[in-house]
């Protein structure tokens, strides 16, 4: 990894659709170059996957809730099926294990409060949880998908002035 590198997910980050000759052109590459970047960061998992990010107020997701949960049984099998079935709601966006207080920390996404309900009723027959703590979302100040990029170990000299 280079400093190109960096420079050309930062782009990917903020826009996955751009095109690999606009990509090249604002890091200071060919088409090719650049493209072959791309499929590597691909090929070795750095990207992992491309994807549209929605407007959750257009498709009626506009409620988030952060669920704190909190386990008696602290066994892998306990956690194997609760991971089977937390995967299987489509309102879970992010599952954490998590250390402290909390075992488990979820981001739900709904449309109201009544569909939460629905949901965390689901949730409690499919699997026995000792304490569930729902916070909802009032305002969402900042949200991103883009990861800091300052933190990369970038080898020292590559990706200055050639591909």
């Amino acid at each position: 990894m280079d400093r190109l590198d960096r420079k050309i997910l930062r782009l990917l980050q903020d826009n996955a659709t751009y095109a690999v000759a606009d990509i090249a052109k604002k890091v200071g590459l060919s088409t090719t170059p650049c493209w072959r970047r791309i499929q590597r960061l691909e090929e070795s998992g750095v990207i992992r996957k491309r994807v549209a990010l929605l407007d959750p107020a257009s498709v009626n997701a506009r409620v988030t809730v952060f669920v704190a949960i909190r386990t008696g049984t602290h066994s892998t099998e306990w956690l194997k099926r609760f991971s089977e079935v937390v995967v299987d709601f489509p309102e879970v966006v992010e599952f954490y294990r998590m250390s402290g207080d909390v075992d488990y920390l979820l981001r739900v996404v709904v449309p109201d409060i009544e569909a939460y309900d629905a949901f965390y009723k689901r949730l409690i027959q499919k699997i026995e949880i000792r304490d569930v703590s729902s916070s909802f979302a009032m305002e969402q100040i900042k949200y991103t998908t883009q990861l800091p990029l300052d933190y990369m170990v970038v080898e020292p000299g590559r990706g200055e002035t050639t591909a």
